[in-house]
């Protein structure tokens, strides 16, 4: 009997490779972040990406990111707290929204806040024709108490193609996972299951934007690494160059360092998981 040919370790992994979605942040934020996730795009190091629509740059940035939109998902970055959230009249710091979402909101609220998730709806499909592949929140406010039930309600209504969600059910230890995770994601996903929704978790990708190239390497090793047992998905937020006045500048260009090298092409494969669109997860 003939002897079966040998597979090397690598052959093996390609074959049980975990998916999972890689979703760069905040396109459309400004112009070196949205160089940087179309580069990263078009080098197949993503696999889906989220646009900041109250940016005054997505009407223009709208049209590159076609070139893609058979490679990665596209969908709607919601926006609470932001700068431009708070210029369009709707948004509160952080810590603000945080707090008003612990107790009932008034009818006058409710309505300014559905608003306000129709009008940035209106603005993706808008410029980008077309409903959103998925949605999530900048700073994870989509499951935010309060305000999920209004989007969940708004999404209903308007796509009968369902975009998948975020559930920002954090898999990593420390303070600011463990807050993340508890401010609403349970309830999130439970939600969406009771309602048939998709949601794709768990999340990584959450640190303090400190450290440098090497130490993002590290822990981008470790997501992988983590990865491999679930799946779900990883955020980033990589830019081609630093921005004076953006609080994450530095962070972002070195995250999009990393993802445009070698070293990160070996780690995935080295992990033994690949990149995929949310529509191939299940939460």
């Amino acid at each position: 009997m003939p002897t079966p040919p040998t597979r090397s370790p690598s052959d093996r992994a390609d074959t049980a490779q975990t998916g999972l979605v890689l979703c760069a942040d905040d396109y459309a934020v400004h112009a070196p972040a949205s160089a940087g996730i179309l580069d990263l795009a078009r080098r197949q190091r993503l696999s889906a990406t989220s646009v900041m629509v109250l940016s005054p740059r997505w009407p223009a940035d709208a049209a590159p990111l076609r070139e893609v939109r058979d490679q990665v998902d596209v969908g709607l970055h919601l926006d609470f707290t932001s700068p431009m959230a708070c210029a369009a009249g709707h948004g509160r710091s952080l810590g603000a929204l945080m707090l008003r979402c612990t107790w009932p909101l008034d009818t006058a609220l409710q309505q300014q806040w559905r608003t306000a998730i129709e009008r940035q709806c209106d603005a993706f499909e808008q410029h980008w024709q077309q409903a959103p592949d998925h949605l999530d929140g900048h700073q994870h406010v989509q499951q935010f108490a309060g305000l999920r039930e209004l989007l969940l309600a708004v999404l209903t209504r308007r796509y009968d193609k369902r975009p998948w969600l975020r559930v920002s059910r954090v898999a990593q230890s420390g303070l600011k996972p463990a807050i993340i995770r508890l401010w609403g994601a349970g309830p999130w996903q439970q939600q969406l299951q009771a309602a048939g929704w998709q949601g794709v978790g768990p999340l990584r990708g959450v640190y303090g934007f400190d450290g440098n190239e090497q130490t993002y390497a590290q822990r981008m090793h470790q997501w992988l690494q983590s990865a491999r047992a679930d799946g779900g998905l990883v955020m980033c937020h990589p830019a081609q160059q630093v921005v004076a006045d953006d609080p994450m500048g530095i962070a972002r260009a070195w995250e999009y360092a990393y993802l445009s090298s070698d070293a990160f092409a070996h780690d995935l494969q080295a992990a033994g998981v690949r990149l995929v669109r949310g529509r191939a997860l299940h939460s």
